[in-house]
């Protein structure tokens, strides 16, 4: 039995993708090195000093590994067969956090024991995955079959989102929203990533421009109502396949803004939410009389988009106003470019992106970033990590990081491309949508494209609950990869 292990063991690392291991160990030590660099001065005496923040991310980096090669050593099929109870645990956990966590900066999202803090919502990824991944595994589950599918698949990604809000930690939670993109991989209806695109961008468009008036409305809800227009047009169009429809709803579009510029030019004044809603509320009625000669599914569907579209619309004042706490708000605006706010909430931004701007081409050299060096950027270890890179190595530097990370990104999606199995595969895209999420959403950050949220660069950020989670997550997946060999034999 011992022997048989041995080569079963043997087997598995013969499998293994080294490749991607190989990337994963430049990563988390390059992320080492970074930290050393964003957390040195003078009185530094080594790198690996257990006092200094680099000294603690290498005893994370060891530990993580160790709990890797547990992880390829245990047999593949335990991570499918106890993959709901993992799921239970985590879940219980987080439900724990809420109540016993203390109060730290607004949030209590992290478990304290002794000079050790955990953040539970970081191990909630791959326990989330593991379930998605068990459930498309299920015999004969296809995800389109039943209305009821959707909702075990919603259920399974949303339960820890509203558990981590309740941690009143909103980057850990928005994280889980980027598994929608692995139901869009198994089958789900491009409408619904449509409609998920165009919420973000109705959002984006009516906070931006919610001061200027045009037709006694915000310049805003203007705009939107326009691309509601536009959108609807070219589902009649595209969706539909009713070139007839669509074109008599897009003159009826113009030449209703033809007679509106024309009175006012005469001086009479036009309410844009009627003039708007007539309009759509016409086109409405047109298409619905139009389903009587075609396939009745697809005009639904599209007058149901332009409805819940102004429902929507009409909400966004409300869930920014009431939702979105202060400092939310403030944040979006300064992304927005809203507010500029250098000594509050733009500040961080705002010096990293001079801290990113004067590393130049060639950067200015290990451990001679001033701004680093001054602490002008606040958390440059953790979430601001990358404007550390983007000083000291310069723009070669910063597009070597993200050419690794897109070289991971790729080879992640071709171990999920090979999987025989709807549970590797599944697991697979999980770690992928994570992966990029948290890359995209950082970066955005650093540079000022998005809000501060609080979100890590994998392997790079300070803090052991990350680099952890982020290792259990993607040294599964290796071990379900290295099982395909396992199964042909």
């Amino acid at each position: 039995m011992a022997s048989k292990n041995t080569e079963a063991n043997i087997s598995v690392f013969k499998s293994l993708d080294w490749i991607t291991i190989l990337i994963y160990l430049l990563l988390v030590s390059a992320g080492a090195v970074s930290i050393y660099a964003a957390s040195y001065d003078f009185d530094n005496a080594s790198i690996f000093d257990f006092s200094e923040f680099s000294g603690k991310q290498f005893l994370w980096i060891g530990l993580s590994l160790l709990i890797g090669c547990v992880i390829l050593l245990l047999d593949y099929r335990i991570y499918e067969t106890y993959a709901y109870p993992i799921y239970g645990v985590v879940i219980l956990i987080l439900i724990a956090t809420i109540f016993l966590a203390p109060d730290i900066k607004g949030s209590r999202s992290w478990l304290v024991f002794g000079p050790v803090s955990l953040q539970p919502a970081e191990f909630g990824k791959f326990a989330t995955a593991l379930a998605l991944a068990k459930l498309f595994n299920s015999y004969n589950f296809t995800l389109n079959a039943k209305i009821s599918n959707y909702f075990r698949a919603l259920i399974i990604i949303f339960l820890p989102i509203c558990l981590i809000l309740l941690q009143r930690e909103t980057g850990s939670a928005l994280v889980y929203f980027s598994l929608i993109f692995v139901l869009y991989r198994e089958g789900m209806s491009g409408l619904i990533l449509l409609s998920v695109v165009c919420a973000i961008l109705f959002f984006v468009v009516a906070v931006k421009f919610s001061e200027p008036l045009i037709l006694n409305i915000p310049l805003g809800e203007f705009l939107v109502f326009l691309l509601i227009m536009l959108i609807f047009s070219a589902m009649l169009l595209f969706y539909c396949r009713d070139f007839i429809i669509a074109r008599n709803v897009i003159l009826g579009f113009i030449i209703s803004g033809i007679i509106v510029a024309i009175l006012s030019v005469c001086g009479v004044t036009v309410n844009g939410v009627i003039y708007f809603c007539s309009i759509l509320g016409v086109a409405v009625v047109y298409t619905l009389i139009g389903m009587f000669h075609h396939r009745i599914e697809k005009f639904l569907i599209s007058v149901s988009f332009v409805i819940v579209s102004i429902l929507f619309l009409f909400s966004v004042n409300y869930v920014f106003g009431n939702i979105l706490e202060p400092h939310q708000q403030t944040r979006i605006k300064v992304a927005l470019g809203i507010e500029e706010d250098l000594r509050g909430a733009g500040y961080n931004v705002n010096q990293s992106k001079i801290a990113i701007g004067s590393g130049g081409l060639t950067g200015k050299g290990f451990l001679n970033g001033t701004q680093t060096k001054l602490k002008y950027v606040p958390e440059q270890h953790t979430d601001f990590i990358f404007c550390t890179i983007g000083e000291e190595e310069g723009f070669i530097g910063s597009t070597a990081v993200l050419v690794l990370f897109t070289i991971l990104i790729l080879r992640l999606i071709n171990i999920a491309e090979r999987q025989r199995t709807a549970f590797g595969r599944v697991y697979a895209y999980c770690v992928v949508s994570c992966l990029i999420f948290h890359l995209c959403i950082n970066i955005g950050m650093v540079i000022g494209l998005c809000p501060v949220i609080g979100i890590p660069l994998p392997f790079f950020s300070y803090g052991g609950s990350a680099l952890w989670g982020f290792t259990i997550f993607l040294f599964i997946l290796l071990r379900i990869d290295a099982s395909r060999k396992e199964r042909r034999d």
